[in-house]
This record gives structure tokens, sequence and C-alpha cells, in this order.
């Protein structure tokens, strides 16, 4: 297998960023006066026990769900329009998105349309990498769990952007696809991408800054209603 990306023309790499961030999952603070930094060929390992946060930390960088205090910053300038942030990154989770009624191929043409414009060699490029093209024309609904999950994988290839988010991206990969994940992650940061990973296992980077969200854990367990400030649960 072999890996390789490149930062979408439309978007630009510089840094992301996030400043006193708390959050909350069910009522109960997760963690608080958390801080981050990445800059262009950067990686964060997100590590931390079970609970600790670090999908839905995920998913606050990514926009998806509010932070209950703090601010996140791209280029050093806070960010306020969610649509342009979304164009920025992909996130890539156990949720694989997957259309079963499409084809491998059909799938991966489906996000390129949807973020960039058609291009048949960067299509069969990104099935290169994750070892799909014996499988381009098969219907989705027929893979197998690692199949689905490579395929999930391969989106960031045929949909480039300058921040990758993955959680847990080693998940029913064999060897050989995690081999190509890591170069897949590897080209990305050589060309100025930004990279942060959750794992609890392999981390496919090397030479990254670790975020351990155990230590941004509240010290006694705190519950809380709307109106309730994050400030009196510290």
């Amino acid at each position: 297998m072999t890996g390789e990306t490149n930062l979408s023309q439309t978007t630009t790499a510089g840094s992301f960023s996030g400043a006193g961030l708390a959050c909350r999952r069910g009522g109960r603070l997760v963690f608080t006066g958390l801080n981050f930094k990445l800059t262009a060929g950067g990686a964060l390992v997100l590590r931390g026990p079970n609970g600790s946060g670090k999908t839905t930390l995920l998913r606050v960088m990514a926009g998806l769900t509010p932070s209950a205090a703090g601010t996140m910053s791209w280029n050093d300038k806070v960010i306020d329009d969610p649509d342009a942030h979304a164009r920025n990154l992909r996130l890539i989770t156990h949720l694989d998105a997957i259309k079963p009624a499409l084809t491998v191929s059909e799938n991966l043409s489906f996000w390129m349309t949807l973020w960039n414009k058609p291009d048949d060699q960067r299509l069969q490029k990104a099935l290169q990498a994750f070892d799909l093209s014996r499988l381009a024309s098969y219907p989705a609904r027929l893979l197998s769990a690692g199949q689905r999950h490579r395929l999930a994988l391969a989106r960031l290839l045929v949909a480039p952007a300058p921040l990758w988010l993955l959680d847990e991206p080693g998940n029913a990969l064999d060897t050989a696809s995690r081999d190509a994940l890591a170069r897949a992650i590897l080209a990305h940061r050589a060309a100025g991408g930004m990279v942060i990973v959750a794992s609890h296992e392999a981390t496919f980077v090397s030479d990254g800054e670790t975020l351990d969200l155990g230590l941004f854990t509240p010290k006694t367990v705190v519950h809380w209603s709307d109106d309730e400030s994050v400030e009196a649960a510290e």
C-alpha cells in the first residue's frame, strides 16, 4: 500500500488552538481549564482513561459539541464561523457515514464532490492507499468492518483538509492497514497538515505532543444545570 495526500487549495494550515475549554456531558463537567495549540505539521495525541472526554473533545474541536467555557482559534483568530471551520477539518470516528447502497468508488466520489472538484486520479490514489482498488465496484453493504473503516479513512485523501481529527483510527484495522494510515498521516504532516488522534493503543504519529485529559478532570464529581457556571464548579 502507498499513502499520499496534499492540502486542499481552498484551505491553509497555520495553527489551531484552544484556551480554557470546558465541556459537560449528561449534566456532568467532563473536563475544564483545558488548553492546547497545534501548528502546521504538528500532531497531538489525546490520552486519558475511559470517560475522560477524548471523544467529547474531538467533537468540540470539530464544532459538533459546544464547549461550556473557553475559546478555540484558527490562525490565532477566534473561530466564530462554524461552516468555515468545518471546511478546514475532517473528522473520522467509529460512525463511518458510509452509504450501503453505493459502491466503494461511489462513496468516495460522493465525499470528493461534496468538498472538492471531481478528480479521478485523486480517487484512484485513495483507493490504492488503503488497498480498496479491487473492491471499488463492490456495494458498501458487503464490506467487512475493517474494509468499511478503510473506506472511511480513504475520505481523508479524496477530500483533503488541513486538520484531521481521528477517534481510535486503528479500530478494526490489520497491520497493513495501520501501516497505510501511518504513512498517510506522515504525508499529511509533511505537507503542512495537522493531526489530532485519540487512541488507547497505537497513535500512528511520531514526535507528536501528548495531551492527558485526566489532568483536566474536575477534582470532584460535579452536576450542574443550564444556569450554573463552569467557574462555580471548578
